[in-house]
């Protein structure tokens, strides 16, 4: 049986222990508040930068209420396939002028691939701009470069890879050694065009 002694050394330690986790959840409290506005600040600036980058005639964007129904989210997902965000590209008198789609892929080799697409009232997709990927370096890290640039002003209803050389306005190049990164790339980039179709066949409302 303990002694009192014990106890007591027992209880200080214990009390110790309590005030040094209080603190550092106190500072860890003061720090978050210090830099979460910082961090929204820089996300913001990145969406906004991946719009200007997809849809460079386009003045201003302004992000658009869009819920898919539960069939659209099932067919997507069996490709891998989620929509994020929404953006109209509004021109210098705030005429709509298309859509910013993101468009996440959850299969790529090294996690999750985030892109944005620009897309014009016509359907035309002005560019992507890959925003976030962790593919192998050489290889899959090379879609930003090599990938990307292949749906630069392209009209197509959905695209498909090749590894002989495209031959039509709805096949890219894939990526040599990196045929995962580039089917992720291809999927993601076909769900933001049907999201996109759906959006302007049945319209949407501002947040």
């Amino acid at each position: 049986m303990k002694n009192k002694s014990d106890v007591r050394v027992m209880l200080k330690e214990a009390g110790i222990l309590f005030a040094i986790t209080l603190i550092a959840g106190l500072v860890l409290g003061v720090v978050n508040d210090l830099t979460k506005d910082r961090i929204r600040i820089q996300q913001e600036k990145a969406i906004q930068e991946a719009c200007a980058a997809v849809f460079q005639a386009a003045a201003s964007f302004e992000e658009i209420a869009y819920e898919p129904d539960e069939a659209f989210v099932q067919e997507l997902k069996e490709t891998g396939v989620k929509i994020g965000s929404v953006y109209e590209a509004l021109g210098s008198n705030k005429e709509k002028l298309g859509l910013v789609v993101e468009s996440i892929s959850t299969e790529g080799y090294g996690g999750n691939i985030v892109l944005y697409l620009g897309i014009t009232n016509e359907g035309t997709l002005n560019d992507i701009s890959i925003l976030e990927i962790s593919e192998t370096p050489g290889l899959g890290m090379l879609a930003p470069e090599v990938l990307a640039p292949q749906f630069h002003d392209r009209t197509a209803d959905s695209f498909t890879y090749t590894k002989t050389g495209a031959a039509s306005e709805s096949e890219v190049d894939a990526i040599a050694g990196a045929t995962i990164t580039t089917k992720a790339v291809t999927n993601a980039v076909n769900g933001g065009l049907k999201a996109a179709r759906a959006l302007t066949e049945g319209g949407a409302s501002h947040e």
